[in-house]
């Protein structure tokens, strides 16, 4: 509960700070900037080089990217037949199918399955989570950003000039392995720098009351991620012959609350500026009820 209480206080933070107008109102716009040219690309130079795929963990490699094409494969008509905006539509596609895995995930999943689970849990994250937002995150920040009518080589152009990408590519040819000690520590410095700056950004931007168009897709997003999806995790596991700790995993992982970095790439990028923190603030408020209970429920069926 610790890693649920620090986000909330540092939304509130932000959130207090916003309100009484401690800092200039474009405050959130620069710390999105800082986050995605700096914090998140040295997050991905830290931990991408060192992925290690285990085809013993099959499962939870494929669930996150199952989970990812079951979103889009709901998400497009859906959004299509409720008319919602491009931006409603793009935060459904990227905070749906991507959650807190990591920050929230890892000490969740070692206090209610143990020790032994981190590893499953981290394999989880990095092999899914991290690589999904590498990609499909970025195709969609790419194609919904681009404007109304975008073409691919604008759509294209807007992804490979994107930090994150560069940091991406940086990461598989060159790896970190060359590091000196004192640019591994500053990069790292830089990557422990993401929370806190995303998480006030996020409570700076929140808006309580929403307008109307974001009600639907608020519910429609909380809904899908923290109900619809782990049961989905559930019967995917199941399916595939999972046993019981990867997929007691899989499903805790999948139940977690909306992404803050995936949030944070969308305002970065002007999507979605008052939805995505909103789908973030809630989800980590409600998934405090929510996640309990699918632990109890993957107990007595895995």
């Amino acid at each position: 509960m610790s890693s649920y209480i620090l986000i909330l206080i540092l939304i509130a933070v932000g959130w207090l700070l916003a309100r009484f107008r401690v800092l200039p109102q474009e405050t959130p716009d620069v710390l999105n900037k800082v986050v995605i040219t700096l914090c998140l690309p040295a997050l991905i130079v830290i931990h991408l080089p060192g992925l290690e795929p285990s085809w013993s963990l099959l499962p939870l490699v494929l669930i996150p990217w199952l989970l990812l094409a079951l979103t889009v494969v709901i998400v497009l008509p859906l959004a299509r037949w409720l008319n919602l905006s491009r931006e409603a539509t793009a935060a459904l596609l990227v905070l749906i199918p991507l959650g807190n895995t990591s920050f929230l995930g890892f000490p969740l999943v070692e206090a209610l399955l143990g020790p032994e689970a981190l590893p499953l849990a981290v394999v989880y994250d990095q092999f899914g989570s991290f690589l999904i937002v590498c990609t499909h995150v970025l195709f969609v920040v790419g194609w919904y950003g681009a404007g109304s009518n975008p073409d691919a080589l604008s759509m294209l152009r807007r992804v490979v000039s994107f930090p994150p990408f560069l940091a991406l590519v940086f990461a598989l040819v060159l790896g970190n392995a060359w590091f000196p000690g004192w640019l591994d520590e500053i990069t790292r410095r830089f990557a422990d720098m993401l929370l806190p700056l995303v998480t006030l950004a996020i409570g700076m931007s929140l808006k309580l009351r929403l307008v109307s168009s974001d009600r639907v897709p608020l519910l429609i997003g909380l809904t899908g991620k923290l109900l619809v999806l782990p049961a989905a995790a559930m019967a995917l596991a199941w399916l595939l012959g999972a046993d019981s700790d990867v997929a007691r995993v899989a499903v805790l992982e999948s139940a977690m609350p909306p992404m803050i970095t995936a949030a944070a790439l969308l305002t970065g990028a002007g999507l979605a500026v008052r939805l995505a923190p909103a789908l973030v603030a809630w989800g980590v408020l409600l998934s405090a009820l929510t996640v309990p209970f699918w632990f109890w429920l993957s107990q007595h069926v895995f």
